[in-house]
């Protein structure tokens, strides 16, 4: 017996993973709450060690809360720019680096460390596998909403600790993802740092090693590996 899709979802998925983008502009268009609530719920199947869940989903729509968020990520992209010198530092401050404000809503994905107590089976040498397993939570989001035609982003230039008093987050829950959600006018064919020469896609055959670290695969995975990206 064959566990395998059919052609067409097969398709589907890669076709999913491959044009999925870090979006920054977005239309104003509500997202309608059935969909909403199915990209949430896929985001909710994610896999995680032990099947511990410990996710939470905070969906931020007040447009007096997101302007609080956005002067404070505003705030800490100047302090973020001044890590960088010349040229790469006036190309930074031009990027649109977030749509807080243009998005239908914001997200914000949060990890809770205590969710199934001090004892999570699988987690007793790797505490941080509940972070790892959000993150599982937020690519499902991330994926659901592409095939939606919703456009996600991460907006990652913000301190943790101010989050937490803006969205009222307990001091042990860790805010993982604040993301931005809305309706696009296009998917951009390529990543925006890429296109824009901030940084090129790394070759697949130069990240895959074999049986140890530094050691390339045989030569027929290795030239099966030589994708163009």
């Amino acid at each position: 017996m064959s566990h395998e899709f059919s052609d067409a979802w097969k398709e589907g998925l890669y076709q999913a993973i491959f044009q999925r983008r870090d979006i920054r502009s977005f239309r104003p268009d509500p997202i309608p709450k059935e969909i909403l609530a199915r990209i949430l719920n896929a985001a909710h199947h994610a896999a995680s060690v032990g099947f511990m869940q410990p996710w939470n989903f905070i969906v931020i729509e007040n447009l007096e809360l997101r302007r609080k968020i956005h002067a404070h990520v505003d705030t800490e992209r100047k302090k973020a720019a001044e890590k960088f010198e010349g040229e790469r530092r006036e190309k930074y401050l031009a990027y649109k680096l977030e749509g807080i404000l243009d998005a239908a809503l914001n997200i914000c994905v949060t990890c809770d460390p205590t969710r199934c107590g001090p004892a999570v089976l699988g987690r007793n040498t790797i505490r941080e596998t509940d972070v790892y397993s959000t993150c599982c939570a937020i690519q499902n989001l991330w994926l659901a909403a592409r095939v939606e035609g919703i456009g996600v982003g991460w907006v990652s230039i913000l301190e943790p600790a101010c989050l937490r008093d803006f969205l009222a987050i307990p001091e042990h829950v860790i805010p993982v993802a604040y993301l931005c959600a809305g309706y696009v006018e296009q998917f951009p064919s390529q990543p925006m740092l890429q296109t824009t020469g901030w940084l090129p896609r790394a070759k697949l055959e130069e990240t895959v090693f074999s049986e140890k670290w530094g050691q390339p695969p045989g030569a027929e995975l290795n030239e099966k590996l030589k994708i163009k990206n």
